[in-house]
């Protein structure tokens, strides 16, 4: 059952430190408009930039999943965009102070119920879902990691972790309807690490804000008083430090007797919100961490990227071609008499596509280009390669539809075969480099199965201007 997308009613914030990088933060949730998904502003940085959250912005997994445009990082995302997607929100503006959210009390609880207090709106664009039809999974072997996304009438995660301490063991959780279960079920569940790691996290400069307010640390061997000692030493503990009878540092209680296993699934929940649409499938983890999710989200992005781009743009579906007119109308800032594509056949973004032009006697070049034996010109065949190349280029980038791309330089032209009017043209280009804003593009044109013109494009992707 479709429903709208939703935002917040009203802008609400949480305040504390993040937890690897130790910084005093405020995080401020704003409403959005439709489409606009999730995207973090960093309010301290000259300019104030977005980040969207998606899976081409990750760079490092390292105990957290950290996003970066232009050279501008946010650290730690997962909790917040868990808390986001439980809560079934699709448009939020998140502003930070700092680099880092706050890691408040370790889980995703505070964010949940801050965005609760805002109120949600529901907006008057349905909400596109991604429907798994085939298995998709990641293995990492040498670490004993599985995940997989499965067919499914709904997002479901299945979560199982086996650790070799009397105090976890193995652990099991369920996840089958987020609105009802996120909240109250997975949101609270903290974040933890092992007594063992502790020290070798801080000499990374990994979990500088952490500590046992926000933390739940699991006492995996036996240590003396003079690694007590050090360990008050690296938190700035005052307090007695003792090894719990519960097997948690300080003897901790567990808000569930499975919170660990409860939080690697509230991490994988905020891990799946960087495919930048919903899934309609069942993810299925043994061990998994933030590598293994971004890997299988990475999977996802590559094996469902033409239904992603269609559910975005096209809206009627057809399994004979990815784009009509319409969609191409919308993302292309040509209009008659210079449009040269009537449909997007095929297409892998960031790789190739398939473009098709029908050409009629009523084109307007053929009543004066040769009108006693129409020909179409060699210069518009070449025109159509361009802007099926600006379709697939712009399709590959980040906000394609504020960007334009002016051609610069054509090279190794060559026009085999006259068009003439009942031809289909057959454009096929294919993106051989794009550096920098830079891009260059190989070109073949075809009627039939029979080569009629190629070329190789060079080109500049740059800001559009006006509507």
């Amino acid at each position: 059952m479709t429903r709208n997308q939703r935002t917040i009613q009203t802008s609400v914030s949480c305040t504390g430190k993040g937890l690897h990088t130790g910084v005093e933060s405020t995080i401020t949730f704003k409403p959005a408009p439709e489409n606009y998904g999730i995207r973090f502003v960093r309010t301290d940085v000259e300019g104030c930039p977005d980040i969207k959250a998606d899976i081409q912005h990750v760079v490092d997994i390292s105990r957290g999943t950290t996003i970066e445009k232009d050279g501008i990082r946010v650290h730690t995302v997962e909790h917040v965009l868990a808390a986001i997607t439980g809560l079934r929100l699709d448009n939020v503006l998140i502003e930070l102070t700092s680099k880092e959210p706050p890691v408040m009390d370790g889980s995703a609880l505070d964010f949940v119920n801050a965005l609760q207090e805002a109120g949600i709106e529901e907006q008057s664009v349905p909400r596109e879902v991604l429907e798994i039809t085939q298995a998709v999974a990641y293995s990492d072997p040498k670490r004993g990691v599985d995940i997989h996304v499965l067919p499914s009438d709904q997002f479901r995660v299945t979560f199982m972790v086996d650790y070799k301490y009397p105090s976890l063991g193995t652990q099991y959780t369920s996840v089958y309807n987020l609105e009802d279960t996120f909240a109250t079920e997975i949101a609270p569940a903290r974040t933890f690490c092992f007594l063992s790691e502790i020290e070798e996290l801080k000499e990374k400069g990994l979990i500088r804000g952490g500590g046992l307010d926000n933390a739940v640390v699991i006492v995996d061997k036996k240590i003396d008083n003079n690694e007590i000692n050090k360990l008050k030493s690296l938190f700035d503990i005052e307090e007695n430090v003792i090894l719990g009878a519960n097997g948690i540092l300080n003897g901790k209680e567990l808000r569930f007797t499975n919170e660990p296993v409860r939080h690697k699934a509230l991490d994988l929940i905020g891990d799946l919100a960087l495919l930048g649409i919903p899934i309609k499938g069942h993810v299925i983890a043994a061990r998994s961490g933030h590598a293994a999710n971004v890997e299988l989200v990475k999977l996802i992005r590559k094996e469902y990227e033409k239904k992603i781009l269609q559910k975005k743009y096209q809206k009627s579906s057809t399994s004979n071609y990815i784009f009509d007119i319409s969609t191409i109308l919308n993302l292309m800032p040509h209009r008659y008499p210079f449009v040269l594509i009537d449909r997007i056949l095929d297409m892998t973004p960031g790789e190739k596509l398939t473009a098709l032009k029908n050409v009629t006697i009523n084109e307007p070049f053929f009543m004066g280009h040769f009108p006693n034996q129409p020909v179409m010109p060699g210069v518009l065949i070449l025109e159509g390669m361009a802007q099926a190349g600006a379709f697939l280029v712009l399709n590959s980038v980040e906000d394609p539809m504020s960007k334009n791309m002016f051609f610069s330089a054509i090279e190794k032209s060559k026009f085999r075969k006259p068009v003439v009017p009942g031809d289909q043209l057959r454009l096929e280009m294919e993106l051989v480099k794009i550096k920098l804003g830079a891009v260059r593009l190989q070109g073949k044109a075809y009627v039939d199965d029979k080569l009629v013109a190629e070329g190789i494009l060079m080109a500049n992707i740059v800001d559009r201007v006006g509507g």
